[in-house]
């Protein structure tokens, strides 16, 4: 049944907009982080996944992955090519934009969401920053509510 409906969404003229704003926002966060002195594995993206080299930033992937995460962003930490760190630390995350497109995200959402991660992976051991940051998420995410 499941697959069912998700091949009825698919024939949807929608759903064809909502694959190209996936990409359209997945491209305006890569450029902003690209803007902010970030690195991003193969220059940029043309689908809904990037993944940012953070070694220039002098933060791990499991570091960023946690105070993200306390800010309520959620990342995931990945190895690079070529990672001088291990597995479970990493020198990278992984972001896809294909959940917040579905709540209704557009460009300019998504490069605040990055200003955002740029300020906490700035300054990752400020606890203050994580909290100020959790607070305008959260405030932020009210105007894309869940189904």
């Amino acid at each position: 049944a499941a697959k069912a409906v998700a091949f009825g969404e698919i024939l949807q003229p929608s759903y064809k907009e909502y694959c190209k704003q996936v990409i359209k926002n997945a491209q305006a966060m890569a450029d902003e982080f690209v803007s902010r002195g970030y690195d991003i594995i193969s220059g940029g993206t043309d689908n809904h996944l990037m993944l940012i080299d953070l070694q220039r930033k002098g933060v791990t992937g499991k570091v960023a992955d946690h105070v993200l995460g306390q800010a309520d962003i959620t990342v995931n930490k990945n190895m690079i090519p070529f990672d001088p760190q291990p597995p479970m630390t990493a020198s990278g995350i992984r972001i896809g934009t294909a959940a917040v497109t579905t709540r209704g995200f557009k460009e300019d959402d998504c490069r605040q969401v990055t200003a955002w991660m740029d300020e906490v992976l700035s300054h990752p051991d400020d606890e203050t920053i994580q909290q100020k940051v959790s607070v305008a998420v959260k405030e932020f995410m009210g105007r894309f509510p869940l189904y």
